[in-house]
């Protein structure tokens, strides 16, 4: 945890020299977040308690030139930290939950990335259809009948993998979350770097590398 550990830093620091590697998994699980935004998407609001996720999700997607709306300004003025100065102008603080999206007719009204703490009252303000894409560990509690929730991330695990049935209890069975991926992932490719604290890998390549072994991203909720 980020407020416990530092995200596995504390152990990296307290052993240089240790044999094993710390992975937190935050950048395989943001891949899973990244790749689970629909072709055509031109603005998301992200919403929710920040973590190290987030902020690798929020980059990403103003790399591909996807608005990202934020409505609290704490949250709005962390994020901007985070970004190079010309990727600025793709994060935009509202004070709309609300915010018209150009798209597609093909595409839900609104695309909502949330975190921990999504709150019940705020999830009322969605649009009817608003898709909920959690970038958080646990799901959020669903109160809407007329939106559409999607896993937290997570892969389905390959076919040779046995003797593996369930993992957490809010996903389906074969399914674990991408963290826990990440770990199979790391000391399968071998990787000799911790990732820990604010180290960060390649998106794009710990998607392909997991892709490679086997691992499939979940079917999109709008697919079925």
């Amino acid at each position: 945890g980020e407020e416990i550990n530092g995200l596995g830093e504390l152990y990296v620091r307290k052993h240089p020299k240790l044999r094993i590697r710390i992975v937190d998994g935050s950048t395989l699980a943001a891949a899973a977040v990244i790749h689970s935004i629909p072709e055509g998407t031109k603005e998301v609001l992200l919403i929710g308690k920040l973590s190290k996720v987030a902020f690798i999700v929020a980059k990403a997607l103003c790399h591909r030139s996807i608005q990202v709306v934020t409505v609290k300004r704490e949250e709005f003025e962390k994020l901007i930290l985070q970004l190079p100065t010309s990727l600025g102008t793709c994060l935009v603080l509202s004070n709309s939950y609300t915010p018209k999206e150009m798209k597609p007719s093909c595409l839900p009204v609104q695309l909502w990335v949330v975190g921990d703490g999504l709150t019940a009252e705020e999830q009322r303000r969605a649009a009817k259809g608003t898709c909920f894409i959690p970038f958080s560990q646990f799901p959020p509690k669903k109160t809407r009948r007329d939106c559409v929730y999607y896993s937290t991330p997570a892969m389905v695990i390959p076919k040779e993998f046995e003797n593996m049935h369930a993992c957490e209890n809010w996903l389906p069975r074969r399914v674990i979350s991408a963290c826990r991926v990440t770990g199979i992932v790391h000391a399968l490719e071998g990787w000799k770097e911790h990732e820990t604290d604010n180290v960060v890998l390649d998106v794009e390549d710990v998607w392909r590398a997991a892709l490679s072994h086997g691992f499939l991203p979940l079917p999109s909720p709008l697919a079925v």
